[in-house]
């Protein structure tokens, strides 16, 4: 039977919850997405956030009623341990384009280490032509593949910490927590150029992104020994991903009455902003509560059937 034939003989199960994936190298973030659902049998699943075939590292899945919330990974910082090869400027920025410069590199570890001081904080960048920021509809790097450059704009991202953890003479191990945006091949040629000498980025692993760390992440061989009572028991709960946000605990009729599109009167000691809703102690969804209103922002599916007649006394 092939795997084709295979796949198509399986059912598809409603699931819902988190994996934290350790991408492998030479996998597309898609591509590793699309073998993890196939071994969980999930009827919906998605990814939180790119990771090049070149990067390894942390790329959370999320299945079923998690996909709502991706958007909050998105928008999360990311930690990345990243290796940088100066002396050598490449088409791409990295290790998959052609070397097109070489410089000496005359640099100590004294001098690497006062460069990465000018990188941290709120910088600027020049978003590469080889990536997936889109123009018209497509992706840059269609437009390099075809030789056409296309004029971007700097945009601003922040650098919170930088840190220089190896340093071999032309190589060097850094380790960044960065907002969301941020371009590390970018920023490994920016501090080439800082060096005087060039440089690119030839290996990637993302080992954090909110509160999520690589170290509770899975391999895609520890996931295919297990069995499915296994792998299921790796799942983190939907609301591992919103942590962040103040909860606010409704009843069945006020969570009924949220999800018709009602908004409610209510108030708590937090700032206004997103609240992470639980009702009949269960999670919900997301709310926005503003000025003492809480509007529904996204909740989780059949929560209507919450709107329960009183209790008799």
């Amino acid at each position: 039977m092939t795997r084709k034939t295979e796949q198509a003989r399986r059912i598809k199960r409603q699931l819902d919850g988190v994996l934290l994936f350790d991408k492998p190298l030479e996998l597309s973030s898609n591509t590793a997405m699309q073998k993890v659902r196939w071994l969980f049998c999930a009827e919906k699943a998605g990814h939180t956030g790119t990771l090049d075939p070149l990067a390894t590292g942390l790329l959370p899945i999320c299945f079923g009623e998690a996909t709502k919330f991706t958007h909050v990974l998105l928008d999360a910082d990311k930690r990345y341990r990243a290796t940088i090869r100066l002396g050598q400027r490449t088409t791409t920025g990295d290790a998959e384009g052609e070397i097109i410069e070489e410089r000496p590199v005359a640099a100590d570890e004294a001098q690497v280490r006062l460069i990465l001081t000018q990188f941290t904080g709120e910088i600027s960048q020049l978003p590469p032509m080889h990536s997936a920021l889109k123009h018209k509809g497509k992706p840059l790097y269609e437009y390099i593949r075809k030789g056409e450059v296309i004029e971007r704009e700097t945009r601003q991202v922040f650098i919170r910490e930088l840190n220089l953890e190896r340093w071999a003479a032309t190589e060097l191990d850094i380790d960044v927590l960065c907002s969301k945006g941020t371009y590390i091949r970018t920023l490994a040629e920016d501090i080439g150029e800082a060096l005087g000498c060039g440089g690119h980025l030839i290996a990637l692993r993302r080992t954090g992104i909110g509160n999520f760390g690589l170290d509770s992440a899975h391999t895609l061989p520890e996931l295919e020994t297990m069995d499915e009572a296994g792998r299921d028991a790796l799942l983190l709960p939907v609301d591992s991903l919103i942590q962040n946000f103040p909860v606010l605990i409704l009843d069945g009729v006020q969570a009924g009455r949220l999800a018709q599109g009602q908004r409610l009167g209510l108030r708590d000691e937090h700032p206004d902003g997103k609240r992470r809703l639980y009702a009949e102690g269960k999670f919900i969804g997301l709310g926005e509560l503003v000025t003492g209103r809480l509007s529904p922002s996204r909740l989780l599916s059949g929560i209507a059937r919450m709107a329960a007649a009183p209790k008799s006394a």
